[in-house]
């Protein structure tokens, strides 16, 4: 990674940064991976989001076994630099489940804030 604007990436004692990815025309939330310095340079680069497996120690790339790809559209850096906004256009389902996002299951009910 030589672009100066990634310099700000600050990643976390084992090295990973938390990815946030969402869908890019409907803002929908669909999940959260990690990515270490390779894993962001891949998805930056390859347009297609690429992450760091911590259970497997190994990288994966959303869609290669179960055709659910993610495509990259855009992506951000948040103001403390410690995580990240993918947009991606999304085929198929995004959670492991089959379930088009992985936030959609068990509402915790809130109570909501007035103001």
């Amino acid at each position: 990674m030589t672009d100066t604007r990634l310099e700000r990436v600050q990643f976390n004692r084992e090295g990973l940064i938390p990815a946030i990815i969402q869908q890019h025309d409907t803002r929908e939330v669909l999940m959260l991976g990690w990515m270490d310095a390779e894993a962001l340079r891949r998805t930056l680069t390859e347009g297609r989001v690429t992450f760091w497996s911590r259970s497997r120690q190994e990288y994966w790339r959303k869609g290669d076994t179960s055709g659910h790809a993610q495509f990259v559209k855009g992506a951000r850096l948040d103001c403390d630099g410690d995580t990240l906004l993918i947009e991606v256009d999304q085929v198929g389902a995004a959670c492991h489940t089959g379930d088009r996002t992985c936030f959609d299951a068990d509402a915790l009910s809130p109570t909501v804030g007035v103001g």
